[in-house]
């Protein structure tokens, strides 16, 4: 159960600054859908403003990583920090922007040896090698 109340599309017309984030997901993404991480970060204004402004900014520009492997980052990244919202969010976009079966298993299987060497480093307080100081 969310924190905040989930804004309506009837609530959002009443604010002229969430409406007109809500338009811009609708342009960006080419669809009438606004998830629910939108609708609750719309409690504030400036907040949904400058949260939408940060995402657009990293997801939706051309860059050096291909759309389909920034989605399957965020998806890695949201295991690591227990966000099961975001997981489900990003896979679904991720599926979306072509990850097969495989390639989602192999994600997956990536994660779980990440963490399992991350805790162990973690335990045991391994020092960096020089050679891997940047």
């Amino acid at each position: 159960m969310a924190t905040v109340k989930l804004m309506s599309d009837a609530e959002a017309e009443t604010i002229p600054a969430v409406k007109a984030v809500f338009d811009d997901i609708r342009a960006t993404r080419k669809t009438d859908f606004i998830n629910n991480f939108w609708r609750a970060l719309a409690f504030d204004a400036g907040l949904l403003a400058r949260t939408w402004e940060g995402l657009k900014a990293v997801m939706t520009v051309p860059g050096e990583i291909d759309p389909k492997t920034r989605e399957m980052i965020y998806v890695a990244v949201s295991i690591a920090n227990s966000c099961s919202y975001c997981v489900h969010s990003h896979t679904a976009q991720a599926k979306a922007k072509g990850m097969g079966a495989a390639e989602h298993a192999e994600l997956l299987s990536i994660v779980a040896l990440a963490a399992q060497t991350n805790h162990l480093v973690t335990g045991m307080q391994i020092p960096v090698d020089p050679e891997f100081q940047l």
